[in-house]
């Protein structure tokens, strides 16, 4: 689960650092900021910046999660072996 953790982290970072800079930008364009259009902006910035600079805290999870459903297959496949021979 240390994977899960690491990755969400990393992304919800990304996203408060994206929501800041843009926040920054916006306000020095502009007077007022809009909120929902630099969360917006934030989200799509921090989705294409999660996917180049996590890919291999991205790779981790996914190689986690592999592993504990291959597990849990595993284990099901023999209850049902188990349950068959009795």
């Amino acid at each position: 689960m240390k994977e899960f953790w690491v990755y969400t982290g990393l992304r919800l970072l990304l996203f408060a650092a994206a929501v800041v800079v843009v926040g920054a930008i916006w306000l020095a364009v502009t007077d007022t900021a809009n909120v929902m259009w630099v969360l917006i902006i934030s989200l799509v910035i921090s989705g294409t910046a999660s996917y180049f600079l996590l890919g291999r805290q991205r790779s981790a999870l996914a190689h986690r999660v592999d592993d504990r459903a291959r597990k849990a297959s595993a284990k099901i496949e023999e209850m049902k072996a188990k349950e068959d021979v009795d």
